[in-house]
C-alpha cells in the first residue's frame, strides 16, 4: 500500500462510519485536529469520531484536490479540501475545509500520525 492508496482507503472506510474498519489505518499516537478541539492517541480519536458518528447521520465525507507535499520511504504530507453532507438533529448539514494528514511507514504498513481539519481560508 502506497501513501496515496492510504488515504483513498482512510476516505472510503469513513463513509461506512465504523470505527472498526478506520482505526486500523491510524498510528496508536494519532493526534487529530478538528474545529472543537484536538485530540491525542488513539483512545481519544476513537471517543471523538464515534460521537461524531452518533451526531451525524448518514454522512457523505469527500476528499478532493489532494497536494502530496512531500513523500519519503517512511514518511508522507498531504494536503487536501474535504467536504462533508449529512443529517443533524433531523436537518440537513454540510461543510468543509482544508485538511493536512502526515502518513508514516511502520513494520511496512503505511498510517496516519496526524490529522488536521479546518475551514477554508478567507
Amino acid at each position: 500500500m502506497t501513501p496515496q492508496d492510504l488515504l483513498l482507503r482512510y476516505e472510503q472506510v469513513l463513509a461506512s462510519q465504523d470505527w472498526e474498519k478506520i482505526a486500523p489505518l491510524m498510528h496508536k499516537d494519532i493526534c487529530v485536529t478538528f474545529s472543537n478541539g484536538t485530540y491525542k492517541g488513539i483512545e481519544a480519536v476513537e471517543s471523538v469520531f464515534i460521537d461524531n458518528f452518533t451526531s451525524i447521520k448518514e454522512e457523505d465525507y469527500r476528499i478532493t484536490n489532494v497536494h502530496w507535499a512531500y513523500i519519503s520511504e517512511n514518511t508522507a504530507v498531504c494536503l487536501y479540501d474535504f467536504n462533508w453532507k449529512g443529517i443533524i438533529d433531523g436537518e440537513e448539514c454540510s461543510g468543509g475545509g482544508r485538511g493536512t494528514s502526515s502518513l508514516i511507514r511502520e513494520q511496512d504498513q503505511w498510517l496516519i500520525i496526524s490529522e488536521h481539519l479546518g475551514p477554508y481560508s478567507s
